[in-house]
C-alpha cells in the first residue's frame, strides 16, 4: 500500500489537533447543499472539558482520522454516568461523527470508539450524541436541504448507510417539526373559547413571560420542570444546576421575554417551554471562523436581532397533571402561547425538535399545524461484546 494511501486513527492530544477536529466538518462537507458551519468558538464551548458541564461527571475522547497527512474524518467516544443511571445498564456513547463518503474511514471510527468504551467497561455503544442527549442527538437521515437550526446536527447522506452496514442498528427515531408563524398557523391551532387561559374552567391558570432581572430564577423553574416532565422519556437525561447555569451565560445575549412560556395554575408552575433564535440566521455566510470584520457584523446583527427563525428546545409538564384532562391541553396551551409572543418577534418560523417518533400524543398535537416533519434522525446502538 502506498503510504499515502494508509488510513491511521490517532487520539487528538493538544490545542492544533482540537482545532483540527474542531474545523473538520466545514472542509470536508464545504459545498454541500443544505449544509452551514457552526462558530467554531461554539464547537470549541461545546467539546472543551472546563467550558462544558458535561464533565462535571463525564469523560470523553477524541480520535481523528488521518490519511496522507491530512485529517478524512473523527468521532468521540464518551462516558456518561448519568446517562447510564438513566438506562440502567453499562452503555456508552460516541458522537461528532464526520467523514469523507469511505466505508473504511466510517468502520476505522467507529471500531476506535468501541475499543475506547468496551476498555472501560461498556456492553454497548449507543449515538451520535454530542456529548449527550441534550446537546446535538441522533443522525440526519432526511431534511438534509431544510433550514440549519441551532444545535441540530447535519450529516451528509452517506454516513447512515455506513453506519448500518458497520453493524449499527436502529434504536429510536427522533422527528422535527417546521412551524409557520402567522394566521393561518395559529388558525390550524384554534383552542376553544372555553379553553382561554384565565377565562372559564382556566379561571385559576396564568402565563407569564422570562423575567431577565430574574433569570437564574426562571431558570431553576425551568429545570426542575423539565426534569420532572420528562424523567421517563427514553433518551432524556436531568439538567443539572450547572448545566443550566451554562445555558444561562450561552443564550443570555439572544434572550427576550417572549422567548420564555411559563404556565401556571394558582401561582404555581405546571408548564414551561422556551424557544431560542436560530444562531444559524446570523452566521452561516461567516464560515465558522469570523474575521474581525465578520465578528463586527455577527454583533451588528444580534443586537437588531436580525433572526427570522427559532428552536423550541424545552418544553414540559408537570407530572401533578399526568393523566389529567389539564395536562392533556397544557402543551397545547404552551404552543398557543408561543405564536401569540410570535406576534412581537421577527421569526417566519420555529422548529419543534427533536420529538420521539413513538409520542404520539405530541406528535398529534404538532401535526395539527404542520403534518410531516421536516427532518429525522435516528439513534444507533452497536454492541460491544464479542
Amino acid at each position: 500500500m502506498n503510504e499515502t494511501d494508509r488510513l491511521t486513527i490517532i487520539p487528538v492530544s493538544g490545542f492544533r489537533q482540537m482545532t483540527t477536529f474542531i474545523q473538520l466538518p466545514r472542509r470536508l462537507y464545504a459545498g454541500l447543499p443544505g449544509y452551514a458551519p457552526p462558530l467554531d468558538l461554539t464547537q470549541r464551548d461545546l467539546l472543551t472539558p472546563r467550558k462544558n458541564s458535561f464533565f462535571r461527571t463525564g469523560r470523553a475522547q477524541y480520535f481523528l482520522a488521518m490519511r496522507g497527512g491530512k485529517a478524512v474524518g473523527r468521532i468521540s467516544a464518551q462516558i456518561d454516568p448519568i446517562s447510564m443511571a438513566h438506562y440502567g445498564e453499562p452503555v456508552g456513547f460516541f458522537g461528532a461523527l464526520d467523514a469523507i463518503d469511505d466505508m473504511a474511514v466510517v468502520s476505522a471510527l467507529l471500531d476506535a470508539a468501541g475499543t475506547w468504551l468496551r476498555r472501560h467497561g461498556m456492553k454497548l455503544m449507543r449515538g451520535p450524541q454530542t456529548l449527550d442527549s441534550n446537546g446535538e442527538f441522533g443522525m440526519m437521515l432526511s431534511g438534509h436541504y431544510a433550514l440549519p437550526m441551532v444545535a441540530m446536527p447535519w450529516h451528509p447522506q452517506w454516513l447512515p448507510g455506513m453506519m448500518e452496514a458497520c453493524g449499527c442498528t436502529k434504536a429510536r427515531d427522533l422527528l422535527a417539526y417546521q412551524m409557520r408563524t402567522g394566521p393561518d398557523a395559529e388558525e390550524a391551532h384554534l383552542v376553544p373559547a372555553s379553553l382561554r387561559i384565565g377565562e372559564g374552567r382556566l379561571g385559576n391558570i396564568s402565563t407569564r413571560g422570562l423575567r431577565l432581572d430574574r433569570i437564574e430564577e426562571d431558570g431553576e423553574i425551568l429545570r426542575t420542570l423539565y426534569n420532572d416532565a420528562w424523567r421517563n422519556n427514553w433518551g432524556s437525561i436531568p439538567l443539572a444546576r450547572e448545566d443550566v447555569q451554562s445555558m444561562i451565560v450561552e443564550l443570555r445575549p439572544l434572550l427576550k421575554p417572549e422567548h420564555f412560556v411559563l404556565i401556571e395554575q394558582a401561582g404555581k408552575p405546571v408548564c414551561v417551554a422556551l424557544v431560542v433564535p436560530n444562531v444559524f440566521d446570523i452566521s452561516a455566510d461567516l464560515n465558522g471562523d469570523p474575521s474581525p470584520l465578520g465578528w463586527l457584523k455577527l454583533g451588528k446583527r444580534l443586537l437588531r436581532h436580525e433572526f427570522h427563525s427559532a428552536r423550541v428546545i424545552l418544553l414540559g409538564v408537570s407530572s401533578t397533571l399526568d393523566g389529567t384532562a389539564l395536562g392533556a391541553i397544557m402543551p397545547a396551551l404552551a404552543i398557543t402561547e408561543l405564536m401569540k409572543r410570535g406576534r412581537s418577534l421577527p421569526y417566519r418560523t420555529i422548529e419543534l425538535g427533536w420529538v420521539l417518533e413513538t409520542n404520539l400524543p405530541m406528535r398529534r398535537l404538532i401535526e395539527r399545524i404542520t403534518p410531516q416533519p421536516c427532518k429525522r434522525y435516528r439513534v444507533y446502538d452497536r454492541s460491544l461484546e464479542s
